[in-house]
């Protein structure tokens, strides 16, 4: 028996793997890698206990007018998960400060400015119920990051 459990363990820990992996690809504009598909949260299905975005970096300059699509999925306590939160708020950083270079919509498009040029923080985040909610994603919430590179 244990040899089973070591055989699944082992092909969960590969496949969350190639998942994890395969979120940095992304070639056309507003694609989303089908390792970066999830369901919809449920409108109860409470906080994620964590998030990731995919991809997990991305270079503008690979997407026609780039633009590039993020994707939020939360860990959730409950099914389905993982999941697109309900309601994530989204943003952009650079070296730890809020940056309006990246211009990013309600729904995880990011598209860098005229002449924003380096690597930037793109960060969708939950709140959580309390009050204390910082500048590029930290605080009182579930966040996850990215990285977005500009020409």
């Amino acid at each position: 028996m244990k040899r089973y459990g070591l055989a699944s363990f082992s092909f969960v820990t590969l496949l969350a793997i190639g998942l994890i992996l395969a979120c940095g690809s992304g070639s056309s504009p507003l694609h989303v890698a089908p390792s970066c598909k999830s369901a919809p949260a449920s409108s109860n299905a409470g906080l994620p206990q964590s998030m990731i975005l995919c991809p997990a970096e991305a270079d503008a300059a690979n997407y026609p007018g780039g633009e590039v699509q993020f994707v939020a999925i939360g860990a959730y306590n409950a099914p389905p998960s993982p999941a697109t939160p309900v309601k994530a708020f989204w943003g952009a950083c650079y070296q730890n400060a809020p940056s309006s270079a990246v211009t990013i919509s309600s729904s995880g498009v990011a598209q860098c400015a005229a002449g924003a040029s380096g690597v930037y923080e793109v960060f969708a985040s939950v709140p959580t119920n309390c009050n204390l909610i910082t500048a590029c994603g930290g605080g009182c919430q579930v966040s996850g990051y990215a990285k977005l590179t500009c020409p």
